[in-house]
């Protein structure tokens, strides 16, 4: 039985010690038996239950320098310093009136509305107090980097260099990292995913109360966020062996793969959300992007299952189906000029 999360087990006779007052006392047989239980119940591992968070730019800044100087020049990282200002175009958003009309923390830094999508919540250690440090940042994207890191940056020794790595360690470096959740730039859906969360504003901790308040009181919404348009910009940070100084452009079937990928995704997005508030203006931003995506692929003959049913499975084994394939006969004048990048 149980007594203060404590267990009790009832005691027979043979398991105890009379005592001169007729109680028992544990017998040294039992006494060692519970020790050793005890003991085992010590020493097995046990599964944290801590969730990953995230440990800043500062510590990718290390290694990922080229990137963070990109990363530094772009509205990702300036709006930490400029979205929460009055704009001087009194036609433009008010971050105060949306602010006001959500309700919570007065400052948007603080305001667990704003802060799901415009900053990034740093934590020293699993015990810490979570406080924004920086606007959209690199664990924003690519996951929070509390399990993965040490895994990620660990070429096989601390003596041992990037371009030095053997490559069974390197495979098994991207597996172990993966699995501890960081989204490599080569899990193109999962990175196009995790932009529709803030650029569809479908992030799963935005409650319908809230989405009409910030709508209604002028908060923007982009039915037409695209993504090569807005990857291959000012954001683009594409530093690979064995050229990592080069910030490398796609190729014409590059972008048409990121092009219908970045489509699936929306698409999945906004079905999945269409529904999660009644609002007039968020409605019709969602069926917007379901129109458009579906207008996008509907010359992809690959892209048939997903169309059927917007799923997320759907979704990837689409993506599977088309990775390496010329897409740009199906898509090649869909995609934004160079002049239109973001």
């Amino acid at each position: 039985m149980f007594s203060g999360g404590v267990v009790l087990f009832p005691l027979k006779k043979s398991e105890g010690v009379m005592k001169l007052d007729g109680t028992y006392s544990l017998s040294e047989s039992f006494f060692l038996a519970v020790l050793v239980l005890f003991g085992v119940c010590l020493t097995l591992p046990s599964k944290s239950l801590a969730e990953p968070f995230v440990k800043g730019a500062k510590l990718c800044e290390e290694c990922h320098e080229a990137e963070t100087k990109i990363w530094e020049k772009t509205r990702h990282f300036t709006s930490f310093r400029t979205v929460h200002r009055e704009p001087d175009d009194a036609a433009k958003p008010s971050p105060k009136k949306i602010l006001e009309a959500v309700g919570g923390a007065k400052r948007m830094k603080r305001n667990e509305t704003c802060y799901l999508c415009h900053y990034t919540l740093e934590m020293k250690d699993a015990g810490a107090k979570p406080a924004a440090k920086s606007g959209t940042s690199c664990e924003s994207c690519h996951g929070a980097s509390s399990d993965w890191l040490a895994i990620h940056d660990n070429y096989g020794g601390k003596d041992v260099k990037r371009d030095q790595e053997a490559a069974d360690h390197k495979a098994k470096r991207i597996a172990d990292s993966k699995a501890a959740g960081l989204i490599w730039p080569s899990m193109k859906y999962e990175v196009a995913e995790n932009c529709m969360t803030c650029h569809g504003l479908a992030h799963p901790g935005l409650k319908a109360d809230d989405l009409a308040k910030m709508l209604g009181a002028g908060h923007p919404i982009n039915p037409g966020f695209e993504l090569v348009k807005y990857s291959q910009g000012t954001v683009r940070h594409r530093h690979y062996l064995p050229d990592i100084k080069t910030n490398a452009e796609m190729t014409p079937q590059e972008l048409a793969e990121i092009y219908v990928i970045g489509q699936a995704a929306a698409l999945v997005s906004a079905t999945e959300v269409i529904s999660k508030s009644t609002e007039a203006k968020y409605k019709e931003a969602q069926n917007k992007r379901v129109e458009i995506a579906r207008s996008a692929l509907s010359g992809v003959s690959e892209a048939a299952g997903l169309l059927a049913a917007p799923t997320r499975e759907n979704a990837i084994k689409f993506v599977q189906s088309v990775a390496g394939k010329d897409l740009t006969g199906a898509v090649g004048s869909k995609l934004p000029a160079k002049s239109d990048y973001k």
